[in-house]
């Protein structure tokens, strides 16, 4: 019986044991040494975790002193109750039957599991400067904390910096292009968003509350509104060409479209200075939201299988996650007929997992940040139909 084989059945033996005893975490250190005169040590890095649910996650990371790491993918599929996840175990082949000894370590957050479904339209509304502490429970805002109990709550999401500008910049194309201030001539030649859902037939339209008139470039203080606010006005290939330029437009257009059932695929809200809370109270942000959102979710582009998510820009603190956040814990809901009800999930997510969110709703290619393993995409907020197709 080779190495490999051996390390294999002892592990097993060890997640069923564990999975017996209810046991928390343990770490394993495996070292499988060969003979001499070869004399080539393999160090083999065991992580098990064994939830309460049953929920187990194996993870192997090997090193070799004298030779680069050879690694050798192996799943393991064990029968287990729904929401029970598995990474695949990897191993070195080389090396003699195993010795272990076991130290604690600490338990991984399991990433989300399910499927995103193929959204119908896509609505995505943007407040502003606060913390999830600031308005999650908070009596000023009933109606976003009763989105938050009806439908989905994600109680770990961060932003990506401060301030403003490059969290928009990141739900649009995946990066903050080096972007370290709200400055309104920093203009950006990058793929984003909008190239992908152009390229994949998808209709789009961005609504911005206050804009004075389509492509607007600028500010304009009398309406409260701010082009820091509209990241699709930064970029180049959206701003020069007028076609484009003409799908961002003052928020008055969002009504028509909506009682017109021609709004677009994807729809992008930025309320004002005022109604995003920036400028004035949560109170007056959730007032505005109870005005806006119950026409939404009356529409057929929502129902019939459509999403709205409602996010911050930052927080007001450097709380991060994921080694790409670090711009403020912020409240973010996931409204959707696909969506669970009553939901909470406290996976690590960021504006780069919305983003990958959509990207993958619709087989987009993921942008930048988006495309990276620490950017997971929010998947379990989500059921698809009895028939488990795609919608």
């Amino acid at each position: 019986m080779n190495a490999r084989l051996l390390i294999v059945l002892a592990l097993l033996g060890i997640v069923v044991l564990l999975s017996l005893s209810g046991q928390g975490p343990a770490r394993l250190m495996v070292v499988a040494g060969h003979p001499a005169p070869t004399a080539t040590s393999t160090s083999i890095d065991v992580l098990v975790t064994v939830t309460p649910t049953s929920t187990l996650t194996v993870t192997l990371t090997s090193t070799a002193t004298d030779t680069p790491p050879t690694e050798t993918a192996i799943s393991t599929p064990i029968a287990a109750p729904r929401g029970a996840n598995y990474l695949p175990i990897v191993l070195n082949p080389g090396g003699a039957a195993p010795t272990t000894t076991a130290t604690a370590g600490p338990s991984p957050t399991a990433p989300p599991t399910g499927q995103i479904p193929a959204f119908s339209h896509v609505f995505i509304i943007v407040m502003e400067n606060h913390e999830y502490s600031s308005v999650i429970s908070n009596t000023a805002a009933p109606y976003f904390n009763s989105l938050a109990q009806q439908y989905g709550l994600a109680t770990n999401f961060y932003a990506i910096r401060h301030p403003s500008l490059p969290n928009y910049l990141a739900l649009t194309g995946g990066s903050t292009f080096s972007v370290t201030n709200d400055c309104t001539s920093c203009f950006i030649n990058a793929p984003n968003l909008v190239d992908q859902l152009e390229t994949a037939g998808k209709s789009w339209k961005a609504y911005m509350e206050g804009m004075p008139s389509p492509c607007f470039v600028g500010d304009n203080n009398k309406t409260k509104y701010v082009q820091k606010h509209n990241p699709f006005i930064y970029y180049d290939d959206i701003r020069l060409d007028p076609v484009r330029c003409n799908q961002i437009v003052p928020f008055t257009q969002f009504t028509q479209d909506l009682t017109a059932s021609i709004v677009p695929d994807f729809a992008w809200i930025t309320p004002d200075m005022c109604h995003d809370t920036h400028d004035c109270p949560v109170s007056t942000g959730d007032v505005w939201l109870q005005s806006i959102v119950p026409q939404i979710l009356a529409s057929p582009a929502w129902q019939q299988n459509g999403v709205l998510f409602i996010t911050y820009d930052e927080g007001s603190t450097t709380m991060g996650c994921c080694t790409v956040a670090s711009g403020g814990h912020i409240a973010t809901v996931v409204i959707s007929p696909l969506g669970k009800t009553a939901y909470q999930s406290a996976v690590p997510y960021h504006h780069y997992s919305l983003l990958r969110t959509i990207e993958e709703a619709w087989g987009l290619p993921l942008l930048n940040g988006a495309n990276c393993d620490c950017s997971q995409p929010m998947a379990d907020f989500f059921t698809l139909p009895p028939t488990g197709k795609r919608p």
